[in-house]
């Protein structure tokens, strides 16, 4: 149960065909004129997106593309793991483990790949229970068991030492995989992390301003913008039979935290990321039928009974790189591992990699080179 299979995206044609008449025959809803983004994703915008999606979007280009990156899948606890695994011609090369969040993909990462197997040996899994990493068919795929998976994932491919870099969601399972493995892990950098305060004594006494103004974003993010969270960590299955019946419904499901979680300076979504992009990436939850299982590992964070127990801060070295979307403020991160990099940026938003490619690449190389990890 531990071989590792090569793996290759093949959609059938007749699930293309599907996907554009269920897009064709969508019955829409009306909506309040005049509120633009403020009750969600405007009526005049999803249907130009669903236009193209069913009459413009090559799923056949973008499944090529994909394809050009070597993938593989092995199962781990029961589960089908799916990943994408390089090897850099650098003999010194690092290898990195690179993880997702939701609602991303794997693909989230496709245009960093060649510059950075300069220095790293890349391994760029699909999240438990998203995409070809599903659907799930157990329960209990919190962090610390999605972290222990990986850990497992890097010692069958050989990487006795190696990095992780996680974006959004995904940075709570590096974190927490430096925390199982200190000594595998030689470094996490970390982009859209998040963190909570505690309620603990002191712990907002001497914040600046700019902090004090993250502090309050994140209360904007508790207030108005956790609805999406609530329903996926309390009700996951009665949501997933919409979102798995219709793609639109998929697809604006995902846009609204695209819109919400990028750089604030563009007006669109996929003026930030592309429209191809994100559509291949509201595609690969299509076709996979992962809507239900995606949602469900907020139910199983929210869930974990030792998710907010105190731990003891980890031992290996973390970076974070902070874009204007962020919310994380360096003391709470702090509390959870040593906090040796530290970046503001001036653009970028959760998805990083796709949003900012050059800024991602140039912080990432250079918190493991001021490791000693790489030249």
């Amino acid at each position: 149960m531990t071989e590792i299979q090569p793996f290759k995206i093949d959609i059938p044609q007749s699930d293309l065909d599907d996907l554009r008449d269920r897009l064709r025959r969508t019955r829409w809803t009306g909506e309040i004129p005049g509120q633009e983004w403020t009750r969600g994703v405007p009526l005049d915008y999803l249907q130009q997106l669903a236009r193209y999606w069913a009459d413009e979007y090559d799923w056949r280009a973008e499944e090529a593309a994909l394809n050009e990156l070597p993938q593989f899948t092995t199962e781990i606890e029961g589960e089908t793991l799916h990943f994408a695994h390089l090897r850099s011609d650098n003999p010194n090369a690092l290898p990195l483990l690179l993880l997702h969040d939701w609602p991303a993909s794997f693909m989230i990462f496709r245009q960093v790949v060649a510059p950075l197997s300069r220095d790293f040996h890349l391994v760029i899994p699909s999240i438990p229970g998203i995409a070809f990493s599903g659907p799930l068919t157990s329960t209990g795929w919190h962090a610390g068991k999605i972290a222990g998976a990986f850990i497992e994932l890097m010692s069958r491919l050989g990487y006795e030492r190696y990095g992780v870099q996680g974006q959004g969601g995904g940075a709570w399972d590096a974190v927490e995989m430096g925390r199982q493995s200190p000594e595998n892990v030689v470094g996490v950098h970390v982009n859209g992390h998040v963190t909570f305060p505690l309620g603990q004594d002191g712990e907002m006494d001497g914040l600046t301003e700019d902090e004090m103004r993250r502090l309050g974003k994140l209360q904007h993010f508790r207030d108005d913008m956790m609805g999406f969270a609530i329903q996926q960590s309390t009700r996951p299955q009665t949501l997933a039979y919409g979102l798995h019946d219709s793609p639109v419904g998929q697809l604006a499901w995902i846009v609204e935290k695209f819109r919400e979680w990028t750089d604030p300076a563009t007006e669109l979504p996929e003026d930030a990321v592309g429209r191809d992009t994100l559509l291949t990436n509201v595609s690969l939850y299509w076709f996979t039928g992962t809507a239900g299982s995606s949602a469900g590992l907020y139910y199983e964070n929210g869930h974990n009974p030792d998710a907010w127990t105190p731990r003891p801060t980890g031992t290996v070295p973390t970076g974070v790189a902070l874009a204007p979307t962020d919310i994380t403020i360096r003391r709470f991160a702090e509390r959870d591992a040593p906090v040796t990099h530290w970046t503001e940026l001036e653009r970028g938003g959760n998805f990083l990699p796709k949003e900012q490619p050059d800024l991602f690449i140039a912080d990432v190389r250079t918190f493991f080179r001021g490791l000693g990890a790489i030249e």
